[in-house]
């Protein structure tokens, strides 16, 4: 059996979309390249299942649905909104530990699980 030589292809991309690209890339440890053929693939895969239901990942990613009753594909979807939520502090997460730094409480914790102080990280 032959094996085809793969080349590469240039597309173009706006630049909202590489942001979150290379966002993306970067948080799960890929190359540029590797995150867009991850995400072709699970594209792929979803239009090829026919059983892809968003409003099943929002009620999961709400609570109001057990996630291990999503699909493979919506768990995939799923999986990639809840990393970016996570990844994203809330208004109100912001509010509450910007008041922590203000009275000098601690913020959170350092590699070696010990409180870390606002004093601490006043620098960075």
């Amino acid at each position: 059996m032959a094996q085809e030589a793969i080349m590469a292809q240039s597309v173009k991309l706006g630049d909202d979309i590489m942001a979150l690209v290379r966002r993306e890339a970067d948080l799960r440890s890929r190359s540029v390249a590797g995150q867009l053929t991850h995400w072709v693939r699970i594209g792929r895969a979803i239009e090829r299942a026919g059983n892809f239901d968003y409003a099943r990942i929002t009620a999961a990613l709400e609570g109001r649905l057990d996630t291990t009753e999503l699909g493979e594909e919506e768990e995939a979807a799923w999986l990639d909104e809840f990393t970016a939520k996570m990844a994203e502090p809330s208004a109100t997460e912001t509010a509450f530990f910007g008041k922590r730094r203000q009275l000098g409480r601690g913020v959170g914790l350092d590699a070696g699980g010990n409180l870390v102080y606002a004093e601490d990280d006043a620098g960075a």
